[in-house]
């Protein structure tokens, strides 16, 4: 065999290709490169999938070489940090069964049972942690026979079963071992425990084995790992934060929602206050949709299956969706409203004149996710989408998708919201023909570069249906949550055998294009919750100015002032309490803005102003503040204004 026949050839970063030998692993890679970068070779990445250092690389692999320096540093050290919370585990109880133990994006879990653990049990487990790492334990890499491995994991269920998958898969088997335990696991990992930096265990919480909730209900143990103290210090005062932000907790103080046993996971019940907001969101997205040519729709909450079968939600949607029977009939709650719409546009014959035909629905879905997945409302059962479907001529996507843009960016910019754009090209299984994909990512990059937008090309990730712009908001704390998009699709047309007659007078097939702005209500409710913290801008919050008389002498004029801001959404609280008792009670409901009367506003006949930002003026004229409060709710300011 010549020399030739024995290389291969990998692809660096910067796109240049470099000869190693056939079978050379990611480290060797390394060590061609440079002989420092292989001595510092933490891990490797073969086509974008971190892999541990000694993974082979094959010809044509895109690899990039992780050291300590690498931004995948950190979930390496992670993965290593759950292998040494369940040596803790096991060193604390023998008998127990391992299952999992990834790192993730705030840290890393691990999921045990046939164990008893509560969050008592966390600071001797995490001192256990510490002395494991204390003593800087080797972790070694191991290639083993399946029988080996079967041997070695005889006490251990849940390993055997994914052995069993690794082997009929017929993928390498290898265990990572570190002083007494060692672990079924693909890796990466760091050197030694010695490695691992700063750690803390945070909570204890049941898990599924597999996220089936037909399967046992283990133990999950989370953790946190960062290489220095102060980046440890500042996650925790984060996830303080996020605790404090949370709209679970928020939604239950401000009376705004309930997710109850007697009803059902994943099944949110609005109350006063929370319908109060969602109406107003409404309101607003109703008011873009009419001045932007949609007509509104509505279709049920439940079809027959035939419709999600000529839609194809049938075949890629079955096991999350709620099917029930009906006499010989299959019925599924919808786990969307584009096939209804399809349905309406399909019941009507159309000109090319006609089109783009616009129609918007807040549209309740169903889908069954499983039960640990469920979680407030960023994950349910039951959510509404701001749905709109637009079936348009191929020459009209550009003008409509400019105009969607339009209405999105002015619901960013109403409520502040940074965020983050994505464009998402064709997929390898996709329908329609080259040309209307081409001609559609065309005209998609080309809204984007118009607007001079930031964006970033999800090469492959299209629908298969259609190419898409995906944006995502960025909340107060950083954190990420999808939001609207903007999908283009060729398949619904083809299976609806949808058309509109061309000035050709020839059928021809529309596009259409599907659009949600907020996303849906529910996961835009949670980011608005936590992204202001309940502190609703003034047009959205629940109870927008609350009238507080110093005495009970002051009732009556409180009741006359509250009639003359009978506009808004305004309480007299009349209860028996010192002002300072009712001021702080405002405060703490997240009040926008307090009038305060007493015998000098009620002589003068004008009000005292404290916004919740414990800012006040005294003598304000009752007029005057009125017509700020109505420019305030009209033009939807984030934050109270009247005392900036």
């Amino acid at each position: 065999m010549s020399k030739s026949e024995q290389q291969i050839a990998v692809v660096l970063p910067d796109g240049s290709e470099l000869a190693v030998s056939k079978g050379a692993s990611v480290e060797d890679v390394a060590y061609e490169i440079g002989p420092g970068l292989g001595k510092d070779t933490v891990a490797g990445k073969i086509d974008g999938d971190l892999v541990a250092k000694e993974a082979t690389v094959y010809d044509g692999a895109k690899i990039e070489i992780v050291t300590d320096q690498s931004d995948e540093y950190l979930e390496v050290m992670r993965h290593s940090a759950a292998h040494v919370l369940a040596q803790a585990v096991l060193r604390e109880y023998p008998d127990a069964k391992l299952a999992i133990g990834p790192p993730t994006d705030e840290g890393f879990y691990y999921d045990f049972d046939d164990v008893d653990i509560d969050s008592d049990d966390l600071p001797a487990l995490e001192e256990e942690m510490r002395d494991i790492i204390e003593a800087d334990l080797d972790i070694e890499r191991e290639v083993v026979s399946y029988e080996d491995a079967k041997e070695r994991l005889a006490d251990q269920p849940y390993k055997l079963e994914l052995l069993d998958e690794l082997h009929d898969e017929g993928k390498e088997i290898t265990f990572y071992s570190q002083g007494e335990f060692e672990d079924l696991c693909a890796g990466p990992h760091v050197a030694s425990t010695g490695e691992i930096g700063c750690i803390e265990l945070m909570e204890i919480a049941g898990a599924y084995w597999r996220g089936d909730e037909e399967n046992e209900m283990q133990t999950r143990v989370y953790g946190t790992a960062f290489e220095k103290e102060s980046h440890l210090e500042q996650f925790l005062e984060r996830k303080e934060e996020a605790e404090r932000r949370d709209h679970r907790k928020i939604g239950s103080e401000m009376n705004l929602f309930s997710i109850q046993d007697v009803t059902g996971p994943g099944l949110p019940l609005y109350h006063p206050n929370g319908k109060t907001i969602l109406r107003e969101l409404e309101r607003f997205i109703e008011g873009m949709n009419l001045d932007a040519g949609y007509e509104y729709v509505e279709t049920p909450h439940v079809f027959k299956t035939d419709l999600w079968k000529q839609s194809g939600h049938y075949e890629n949607y079955h096991d999350d969706m709620f099917l029930f029977d009906v006499g010989d009939d299959e019925y599924g709650l919808k786990p969307m409203n584009c096939p209804g719409h399809a349905a309406i546009y399909q019941d009507h014959s159309w000109s090319y004149r006609e089109l783009p035909i616009r129609y918007a629905e807040n549209g309740k879905v169903y889908r069954k996710e499983q039960r640990g997945e469920l979680s407030g409302l960023s994950r349910v059962w039951a959510f509404t989408i701001d749905d709109g479907h637009l079936f348009a001529r191929p020459d009209q996507i550009e003008a409509e998708v400019e105009a969607i843009m339009d209405i999105i960016m002015q619901i960013l910019d109403t409520f502040g919201l940074e965020f983050e754009v994505a464009l998402a090209t064709r997929p390898e299984k996709s329908v329609g023909s080259d040309e209307i994909w081409e001609q559609a990512e065309e005209q998609l990059t080309s809204v984007l570069e118009k607007r001079g937008m930031d964006y970033d090309l999800e090469e492959g990730d299209g629908a298969f249906y259609g190419p898409k712009i995906d944006f995502a908001f960025t909340d107060a704390l950083g954190r990420k949550w999808d939001g609207p998009t903007v999908q283009l699709d060729f398949n619904m047309p083809e299976r609806f055998d949808l058309s509109y007659v061309s000035q050709e007078n020839e059928h021809e097939r529309p596009v259409m294009i599907h659009r949600a702005l907020y996303g849906s209500y529910e996961r835009f409710f949670m980011v608005l919750i936590e992204h202001f913290a309940g502190k609703f801008p003034f047009w959205l919050a629940p109870e927008q100015v609350r009238i507080l008389p110093i005495s009970d002498d002051n009732l009556e004029y409180a009741y006359e002032v509250k009639e003359q801001f009978s506009e808004f959404r305004v309480e007299v609280n009349d209860r028996d309490a010192t002002i300072e008792r009712k001021i702080r009670g405002a405060h703490n409901d997240r009040v926008p803005y307090m009038i305060i009367v007493g015998d000098n506003e009620e002589e003068a006949g004008n009000l005292s102003v404290r916004d919740r930002k414990e800012r006040q003026e005294y003598d304000v004229d009752t007029d005057e503040f009125l017509e700020h409060l109505r420019a305030e709710r009209d033009q939807k300011h984030v934050e109270p204004n009247f005392l900036s």
